[in-house]
């Protein structure tokens, strides 16, 4: 679906790489997705229709690629005062779209800085007046929007969201299979792992050595999958997790245990130590 060349509309394969972001599954498609936003261009209007879903989609996700777009796109949807138009409110989704490419702004950005005010402002007041699904999506992107968000929260409930909505279920049902199979796949081994390194922490005994040091290895985990949860990764989050962990131990022995003369005999013995890479 990502690499049929017979698809001539952008906006279903954008719509496409988005449905498989959601889903937490766009990690097995990273080369597809590339090479498929690096033909997208905004501003041909022979294959983009000037709607404000579309454009504000693909600049969501041409940002988040890392692949320069400008937000003068936006343009053509403001007055001469540099409002936006009130005429773009009639379309929902394209103001939640908007509403989530305006997070990617940069500073100096004015143009977002106003789509950011306008659409917040706007889908506070539509969360009454649509359907269930719809305002649970928007409850959900003005609480926590996409950029702010952790993927694998995001994922569970965009399945969960995408498993209640009818069509989706029904047009979709392939992907949607697939992308349960997979988180459960991947939250298996997250799993694992946690319990491989709380294995680790008991053996170290630290809760009689230290009591006053405070138990965090899940909440260190937790950190360290927020940053890359693929199963590629997972030697990574078991190393960064256990140096997070020792970490902490410090910081607990700086704010609640050490006296300040033993303190400063610690950091000297820190200072003193030689590190090789």
């Amino acid at each position: 679906m990502l690499t049929d060349a017979t698809t001539n509309d952008p906006s279903k394969k954008l719509h496409l790489i988005d449905m498989v972001q959601h889903l937490g599954i766009a990690y097995h498609f990273e080369i597809e997705i590339e090479n498929a936003l690096e033909k997208i261009n905004l501003g041909d209007a022979n294959y983009f229709e000037s709607d404000i879903y579309t454009i504000a989609l693909g600049f969501r996700l041409l940002r988040q690629q890392g692949i320069k777009v400008s937000s003068e796109i936006f343009k053509k949807f403001m007055d001469e005062k540099g409002k936006f138009k009130e005429d773009v409110v009639n379309d929902v989704l394209g103001m939640l779209n908007l509403y989530e490419a305006a997070h990617l702004h940069l500073h100096g950005e004015h143009i977002l800085d106003e789509a950011l005010a306008f659409t917040t402002s706007h889908l506070e007041s539509m969360a009454t007046k649509v359907s269930l699904l719809l305002a649970e999506q928007i409850a959900h992107a003005l609480n926590r929007p996409i950029r702010k968000g952790l993927p694998r929260i995001e994922a569970r409930h965009y399945i969960s969201l995408y498993s209640r909505e009818t069509h989706f279920a029904s047009s979709n049902a392939a992907l949607l299979r697939f992308a349960k199979i997979d988180f459960n796949m991947v939250q298996a081994l997250h799993q694992k792992e946690i319990s491989g390194i709380t294995e680790w922490w008991k053996n170290l005994d630290f809760s009689t050595k230290l009591p006053y040091a405070r138990d965090r290895v899940v909440e260190c985990y937790f950190w360290i999958m927020g940053v890359y949860f693929e199963p590629k990764y997972s030697l990574a989050r078991t190393f960064l997790t256990k140096v997070i962990a020792i970490a902490s131990i410090l910081d607990d022995t700086y704010d609640n245990y050490g006296t300040n003369k033993e303190l400063e005999l610690l950091t000297k013995c820190i200072e003193r130590l030689n590190f090789y890479l």
